[in-house]
């Protein structure tokens, strides 16, 4: 097993149209990289992980439970556990990373 991963020869999975991602993985955390075309939505969800991200690049307005914010590169975000979000990027687009606690099995590939 390798400690180093190339993010440019990994392939992307759907989370939802218009957002994919990149993931890697270790034992006890998840890293994700998605990015997310113009005036795309990562539509209300919950899971019982914990999220932090911070946007990259291009903006993002996020709803996590009754806040709002449009995200801009450098903003950072935590999601607890069960708590619904959403995400709608602007029409330039968006890319962030997240981060995962415990692994989301479902995101491995």
């Amino acid at each position: 097993m390798s400690y180093f991963k190339d993010v440019n020869s990994r392939n992307f999975f759907e989370l939802a149209p218009g957002a994919n991602a990149q993931t890697f993985w270790g034992d006890k955390m998840l890293m994700s990289i998605v990015t997310i075309d113009p005036n795309s939505i990562v539509p209300n969800h919950t899971h019982p992980h914990e999220q932090a991200g911070i946007l990259l690049d291009g903006s993002l307005n996020m709803t996590i439970g009754n806040e709002s914010k449009l995200l801009l590169p450098g903003d950072i975000y935590i999601i607890p556990g069960e708590i619904e979000h959403y995400a709608k990027s602007s029409d330039i687009g968006a890319k962030v990373l997240d981060i995962f606690s415990p692994v989301r099995e479902e995101f491995k590939y």
